[in-house]
């Protein structure tokens, strides 16, 4: 108990202590509630004076306004509550109109979608939510045909533009084609024997490098805004139309084809013509294959290839139809580049264009026909001009200028002293450089054609023999038939043309440099040159031997003879002393021509010469003719004679050349001798006397002579041995007559 007594006090204590320490506090907390107790009178004071005053004041509203003023304020508040769903419905209302009319259809159709499907359903049963669900389907086919009013201007627009997008695209390709021939990355393949398929695969391989490829997409997004088509298409595609788009896109697109493959008439007359039509084409399918890569069905290969196969096949009919109409060999080489790069650029974005370089090889037959009028007026130019006559050389630097331009070698010549002459005349070297630069303007026709060196060697070389044989043939058989030639410039001809003969094997090894194709390669095609060149010399000696009978003819129009003389003269007729001089000189120009040429010449002229004094003799027209005029004509045949034996042309063996005339002289010699005995006994024997004579031959001069002789009054006083003559001349008829009939027998 103590125990606990003794705690009790503790505890005592402690609490008093506890008290004492917190006593300030307690009389703070006493004071303050004091204070409160004050301030609360007061507020209760304040709160019954207000409610006395409210209720002074209640007293005069009445009940009625005051159920009017709670229904006005609910109706308010109903009335936010029906404002706050409704405008957002307003809002994309709006939106909606304002994107329609800034033309951002396809957000605007977005917009038209989250309106029917999210925002009017919860106003659905409001009035003006009804017209604008009625006016959906509106709004819908407003934003279809303005998209499609967008699109049709697009098309428009870029057929306008087709031109010159083709024209940038050309024009990116044949930079990359410059560079890379700068670069020496462009292979000709010439030199090596490759198929023109394995060549146009690498050519494809190249056009499509990522260089070209990134200048052709940057080209096409600068210069086509392509955004009203992806519009319009995803515009469709939302609206569940795609299919109607894209068959209308694909319809548009064809017509537009048909009028950008169709080439205006005058497309030939010049090259910017043509590069129009290519640039269009370029143009449009450029367009087409940036659609094929950027859109997803609009257009598919099939219907990109079905265009191209009909835009292949008119573009080919259209360059047949008006390249034809072409003449001028610039024209039609500029055309090939052109077409080349059109090609290279279409091929550049994966169209097949095989087809264009076979076409190519068929224009290049036009372009081989163009080339041969052009150098058939070039030949004729040279040849027109030529002088004809051997080149004359001054100095050594006209010597080596005119052997740097022709293949000559003489070495006489060259140890000769100046001034000397070249054998043959300008037209030689001319001629050969002129056929040479064709064989450069059938090369350059073969560029970036992807052919093998042995098809470009072929060509080249059917094209020159086509020049030869043909061009350059009728142009020197047409100097060689002018009525004006002379026999000075027919000799040249044959010299000249013997020396181009002699060339055409440098022909030869001129194109087998420029095509590294060697000319015993099996399917090597032969010049025909040397063939061309015998041909015209052949006309030109045919030509000779004409225009010498010709001018010896035009001497026998001279002859002026009195078959009725007495006595002959005392020398050779002067016509016959002329044509005999002009015979020598004519010969002796004939110096440079081959030797058998030289004596075919003279013996022809020697043997027409013959037969047409044979003929002067026997002629109808000369009735009678007398001994002495007889004689006279022995003297002009033994001047003809004498002309035989000089030689006027080396080579000929003994009196091979006086045989011309031995009809003449057997003849002569019957009648002057009056030799008939021995004629009518060795008639018929190898080893006659008067083997060349022809009995119907002398019985015609023979009737000259008797009817002389009948009436020649001179014999009057000897009618004796007129008698005797004229019954001699008589027999001798009578057994001519016998000799024809029996031989005729």
């Amino acid at each position: 108990m103590e125990k606990l007594e003794a705690r009790i006090r503790n505890h005592d204590r402690e609490i008093e202590k506890m008290c004492n320490f917190h006593y300030q506090g307690f009389v703070d907390s006493i004071t303050e509630l004091l204070k409160v107790r004050g301030e609360a009178q007061k507020l209760k004071n304040q709160v019954t004076d207000t409610n006395r005053k409210l209720q002074n004041e209640g007293k005069e509203v009445t009940m009625e306004e005051l159920k009017q003023c709670r229904l006005q304020q609910r109706n308010i508040s109903a009335t936010v509550d029906k404002l706050t769903l409704c405008l957002p419905v307003l809002e994309m209302y709006s939106k909606l109109r304002e994107q329609m009319k800034s033309k951002r259809h396809y957000p605007a159709l977005k917009t038209l979608e989250h309106l029917e499907h999210t925002y009017l359903p919860q106003v659905s049963h409001y009035r003006f939510c009804k017209i604008m669900v009625d006016n959906i389907p509106k709004l819908r086919e407003e934003i279809k045909e303005v998209s499609m009013s967008d699109l049709k201007d697009f098309l428009e627009s870029i057929r306008k533009h087709s031109d010159k997008i083709g024209e940038t695209a050309m024009k990116q390709v044949g930079l990359v084609k410059e560079r890379w021939q700068m670069g020496g990355m462009r292979n000709l393949y010439l030199g090596r024997e490759r198929s023109r398929k394995d060549c146009r695969e690498e050519a494809r391989t190249e056009e499509t490098t990522a260089e070209q490829s990134k200048i052709r997409e940057q080209e096409a997004q600068d210069l086509v805004d392509f955004s009203p088509v992806y519009r319009c298409l995803h515009i469709y595609s939302v609206l569940g139309a795609r299919e109607t788009f894209e068959n209308y896109y694909r319809k548009q697109r064809r017509k537009q084809a048909r009028l950008v493959l169709q080439p205006p008439s005058n497309m030939h007359e010049t090259l910017d013509g043509y590069r129009k039509y290519f640039n269009q084409i370029v143009g449009f399918f450029v367009v087409e294959d940036h659609i094929l890569h950027t859109t997803q069905g609009l257009v598919n290969r099939a219907y990109i290839d079905e265009l191209w196969e009909m835009a292949l096949s008119k573009t080919i009919a259209a360059l047949r139809t008006h390249s034809s109409y072409c003449s001028d060999p610039s024209l039609v080489l500029d055309l090939k580049n052109l077409i080349v790069l059109f090609a290279d650029t279409l091929q550049g974005y994966g169209f097949p264009v095989n087809q264009l370089f076979d076409m190519l090889l068929e224009i290049q037959d036009q372009y081989s026909e163009t080339l041969l009028k052009k150098w058939s007026g070039v030949f004729r130019n040279i040849l027109d001009s030529d002088n004809y006559s051997p080149i004359p050389v001054t100095n050594e630097e006209v010597y080596k200028k005119i052997v740097g331009q022709f293949p000559f070698q003489d070495a006489e010549l060259e140890k000769q002293p100046f001034p000397k002459k070249f054998p043959f005349s300008e037209f030689v070297p001319k001629v050969y450089n002129q056929i040479k630069e064709f064989i450069y303007a059938c090369l350059k026709f073969s560029e970036d054609l992807h052919l093998s060196s042995t098809e470009v060697d072929d060509m080249i070389r059917k094209s020159t023999n086509l020049l030869l044989t043909r061009t350059l043939s009728n142009c020197l058989q047409n100097v060689i038939k002018r009525k004006n030639v002379g026999l000075t410039e027919l000799v040249q001809i044959i010299i000249n043309t013997t020396h181009l003969e002699k060339s055409c094997k440098f022909l030869e090894e001129f194109i087998t440099n420029i095509t590294n194709v060697l000319p015993e390669t099996v399917h090597t095609t032969k010049l025909y040159g040397t063939t061309t060149f015998k041909d015209a010399r052949h006309a030109a000696e045919e030509e000779i031997y004409t225009n010498l009978n010709q001018k010896i003819d035009q001497f026998l129009q001279l002859a002026d003879y009195d078959w009725m003389a007495m006595e002959p003269g005392s020398k050779a007729s002067d016509y016959l002393v002329d044509l005999i001089g002009f015979l020598r000189s004519t010969f002796a120009v004939f110096t440079h021509l081959p030797g058998k040429v030289a004596q075919t010449a003279c013996m022809s002229a020697c043997k027409h010469l013959s037969t047409s004094l044979m003929q002067l003799l026997l002629e109808a027209e000369v009735r009678q003719l007398t001994l002495g005029a007889l004689q006279q004509f022995n003297l002009d045949v033994e001047e003809c004679e004498q002309f035989a034996r000089s030689g006027p042309v080396p080579g000929f063996q003994g009196d091979t050349l006086q045989l011309a005339f031995i009809d003449l002289r057997q003849l002569l010699d019957l009648f002057i001798q009056w030799d008939w005995s021995t004629y009518l006994a060795d008639y018929g024997q190898p080893t006659c006397k008067y083997l060349r004579v022809n009995p119907t031959t002398a019985l015609i001069l023979l009737e000259k002579m008797r009817d002389t002789s009948r009436k020649n009054n001179v014999f009057a006083q000897f009618r004796k041995n007129e008698r005797d003559k004229q019954k001699l001349i008589d027999t001798v008829a009578k057994q001519l007559r016998s000799l024809i009939n029996s031989h005729h027998s």
